[in-house]
């Protein structure tokens, strides 16, 4: 049994590591002359990230825009008739036989004299590659609109043929063009696919001092014909990838030299990053064990366990997040270096990983204005209203979730905001948010008299019910809540066990009076602050 002064003692060096573990980086200075290595290093850190972020936005800016440069310049190069916008969710569309065959061998006649026509830097895949068409039909049937006739068989086949650039060249290819392939049933036509590969060099990267890419550039174009409605829709679709350049050869030192200093900056970033990622990880373990120490103590002294709550202050969220940035950044990082260097073209995850760890990043900084009471009030009542505004937000979205599906089976053939459910559910949320409110009303196409009323009682109901009733109980729970933090500030936080073991400790031990401190460090906090803000 442990006697009553080693408790006392045990209990005194376990007030005095969890008085310093909640104190704030300049309070610990103070206290024990211990420098802010993480705060300093996280303000380094927001620098080089949102610099690294900046540079490869810029980088990738140029990769989207040849994308869809590119996607643009291939509808004009091979959509016979193309106007230069999409009809809808297709490019264009064509209402007789004989438009159906002259926009096919137009893109077969633009396919072989493309390197005498493109303006861009393209070509084929390779000799053996080339113009792929497949026609799907139905197998067999007569059609006798005239009658109210008809004997089809709904199995369907699939015909290829395969044109390649040598080929529409030469004597043969008059022979293929007049085959028996392009003799078109259009009452079986389901639909006719045209699919070819091409390469291109993107050099407009040289000018931003980066080295050029490769691209591959999968089309397909698809005349639909599934409806049988007199109108043929035209589909293209490219799929964009980007390859390694097997052989180039830059005759500029200036390019290389500018890749190897961004690629010593992201190495900087890098070591920034597992620095901060150690330690932030040795805080969190260094907390777990103070936690351990404290139920334990807690346990032994008061014969009862700790509440889940007060367990719950051990565990700094802050840091938890700053350790999920770094590992982000990292692993970004390390991807951005791979593709500056050529190995990779992982654009899009490498943008997700850069762009969510700076988000986190200056979330981040949020913790350091939270120890000013100003700042820490918008803190505290997010973190009060959170749980109410969850379980609110769970029971409006059954609400929510009613108006989608309804809005999509009854309106979707009559108004092109409510033809999927992603696009009601957009359109719901715009519409709670005032945004176009009156195109909404007047797009509703009047076929219908029934549908046309059934629409008005829809959308005054929704908007009604939300914007006037759910939208302002969403806010005043946060108003209540605002109004609670700024009670608890004027008469004291409600007492919790942790707080009561706190209380009596004085910390007056641990304050030496210093000459100098770092300049972080100079905005001193009134000590009789210290009860309005909570621990963690």
């Amino acid at each position: 049994m442990m006697t009553q002064s080693d408790l006392d003692l045990k209990e005194t060096a376990l007030k005095e590591d969890l008085k310093f573990y909640f104190m704030n980086p300049c309070e610990k200075y103070r206290a024990r002359g211990q420098i802010p290595w993480k705060l300093a290093l996280q303000i380094l850190k927001i620098l080089m990230v949102t610099t690294q972020l900046v540079f490869f936005g810029l980088s990738n800016q140029l990769v989207v825009s040849f994308k869809e440069e590119n996607t643009v310049a291939f509808k004009h190069l091979f959509l016979k008739g193309y106007s230069g916008t999409d009809e809808d969710d297709y490019s264009c569309s064509i209402y007789t036989q004989q438009d159906a065959y002259d926009s096919i061998f137009y893109v077969i006649n633009q396919y072989r004299n493309l390197k005498n026509i493109s303006l861009g830097t393209l070509g084929y895949e390779h000799e053996e590659s080339g113009l792929k068409i497949c026609k799907q039909q139905y197998k067999r049937g007569t059609m006798l609109p005239s009658n109210d006739t008809l004997n089809i068989d709904v199995s369907t086949e699939t015909e290829c043929i395969l044109l390649k650039p040598k080929e529409l060249t030469g004597k043969k290819a008059e022979l293929k063009l007049n085959s028996s392939f392009f003799n078109l049933e259009f009452y079986r036509l389901i639909e006719v696919e045209i699919s070819f590969k091409l390469k291109g060099i993107a050099l407009q990267t040289i000018h931003a001092r980066e080295l050029p890419d490769c691209y591959a550039f999968q089309n397909t174009i698809t005349f639909n014909n599934r409806a049988h409605s007199g109108k043929i829709k035209v589909y293209f679709g490219s799929d964009t990838e980007i390859q390694e350049c097997k052989d180039w050869h830059i005759f500029n030192s200036v390019l290389q030299k500018n890749t190897q200093y961004i690629l010593v900056f992201d190495g900087f970033v890098i070591l920034s990053c597992l620095a901060s990622l150690i330690l932030c990880t040795r805080s969190v373990v260094l907390a777990w064990r103070l936690q351990k120490r404290f139920v334990h103590f807690f346990l032994e002294k008061h014969k009862r366990r700790v509440c889940y709550a007060d367990r719950l202050e051990f565990l700094n969220g802050w840091y938890v997040l700053v350790i999920i940035s770094d590992v982000m950044t990292i692993i970004g990082s390390i991807l951005k270096m791979e593709i500056k260097a050529k190995n990779l073209t992982s654009y899009d995850v490498c943008s997700i990983l850069l762009g969510t760890s700076t988000l986190f990043v200056w979330v981040g900084v949020i913790r350091y204005l939270g120890y000013f009471q100003t700042y820490n009030v918008l803190i505290l009542t997010m973190q009060a209203s959170l749980p109410k505004v969850l379980r609110f937000c769970c029971c409006a979205g059954m609400i929510y979730l009613g108006y989608t599906f309804c809005g999509w089976i009854v309106l979707g053939p009559y108004h092109e905001k409510f033809e999927d459910l992603n696009t009601v559910a957009e359109c719901l949320f715009s519409l709670v948010n005032g945004d176009d409110m009156f195109a909404t009303f007047a797009q509703i196409q009047e076929k219908s008299s029934l549908v046309w009323m059934f629409s008005r009682l829809y959308l005054y109901s929704f908007i009604s019910l939300f914007i006037y009733m759910i939208l302002s109980l969403f806010i005043a729970l946060i108003t209540d809540s605002y109004d609670t933090i700024k009670k608890y500030q004027q008469s004291g936080f409600p007492a919790t066990d942790l707080h009561e073991f706190l209380k009596d400790h004085s910390s007056a031990g641990y304050r030496k009076d210093r000459t100098s401190f770092p300049l972080i460090c100079c905005c001193r906090r009134q000590q009789s602050d210290d009860n309005l803000i909570l621990i963690n």
